[in-house]
């Protein structure tokens, strides 16, 4: 039985963790209001009903008081008139009407009573409305600074330590191969020509070499073909 609780316990934790990562504050205070207004107007349909069923009852007992207060005028004027019996009938409907009336009297005290507890209730109801509607903006204001905050922090450290900050360290990486790259083929270029110039050298050394040999060449030809022009 204690890993099944354990099981249980571990799976109610996960899902409450789950449920309070989902609940933004802004839409669950904007959705308690909601239904604070609901249950007012619930409250306020109610209470209206009440008053309605108060004015009901106290109409009956100020017809049933007036029924009352007229049967006892037409009792004495009966018996003024010697109408005994006509005065006993209004009598015996004079008693019938003020049992009436202290029946709706009942009625309407109790209405009026329960009407003006509903009456307290609605005012805290909406008292108690007010106070959360402007609690309400202040905690929506306190949670749009922690989440501009957070963002803020977040993008620091990204910066620093996470695709920004590597990418600028492999950009950093790069540039220096490519200058080094250069670099290397600066001293290519250099060595290459280095060599084309010393080749050059030489080959104008052939050339003078090859000249000097050619003028000598013809000296000696012109020397030796002199004596048989004096011939």
């Amino acid at each position: 039985m204690s890993i099944f609780r354990r099981l249980r316990d571990l799976t109610v934790a996960s899902v409450n963790d789950a449920l309070d990562s989902m609940e933004d504050p802004v839409v669950m205070l904007n959705q308690y209001m909601r239904d604070m207004e609901v249950e007012i107007g619930q409250v306020e349909v109610a209470v209206a009903r009440q008053v309605a069923l108060e004015k009901k009852f106290r109409q009956q007992w100020e017809e049933a008081v007036a029924l009352v207060e007229k049967r006892d005028r037409q009792v004495k004027l009966a018996l003024t008139e010697g109408e005994d019996e006509l005065a006993r009938r209004a009598l015996a409907d004079k008693k019938q009407y003020e049992g009436r009336a202290q029946e709706y009297e009942t009625l309407y005290l109790s209405a009026a009573e329960a009407a003006g507890q509903m009456r307290e209730k609605l005012a805290e109801l909406k008292e108690e409305f007010y106070k959360m509607r402007a609690k309400k903006f202040t905690l929506m204001a306190r949670a749009q600074v922690a989440r501009t905050q957070k963002q803020v922090n977040s993008a620091v450290v990204g910066i620093g330590n996470q695709t920004a900050g590597r990418g600028f360290a492999r950009m950093e990486e790069k540039v220096m191969r490519m200058e080094a790259e250069a670099q290397m083929s600066g001293q290519w270029r250099q060595t290459s020509m280095g060599l084309n110039n010393a080749l050059s050298e030489l080959e104008k050394d052939d050339l003078d070499a090859e000249l000097a040999n050619i003028k000598a060449s013809l000296k000696e030809n012109k020397a030796s073909a002199a004596p048989e022009t004096k011939a």
